[in-house]
């Protein structure tokens, strides 16, 4: 049976600072403004996507050159 506890395991704890970052970063790629409070309830639905989607682009693009300099 699934765990639906709703949140994620990181494997790698130590990336969570990392991956809060890149959400700033992307977000403001994007010109979507986050909230400072971490209440994210006012952010629409498309503006979470874009930034998840982005985020994931360029961790997929990270691994890629990751995996092609191991040769």
């Amino acid at each position: 049976m699934a765990n639906n506890s709703g949140s994620n395991q990181l494997v790698v704890p130590q990336a969570g600072a990392a991956l809060d970052q890149m959400k700033y970063e992307v977000a403001q790629e994007l010109g979507i403004s986050l909230p400072q409070d971490g209440y994210y309830g006012n952010i629409t639905t498309k503006d979470a996507g874009s930034i998840g989607g982005s985020i994931t682009r360029k961790l997929v693009q990270i691994a890629e050159q990751s995996l092609a300099g191991r040769g």
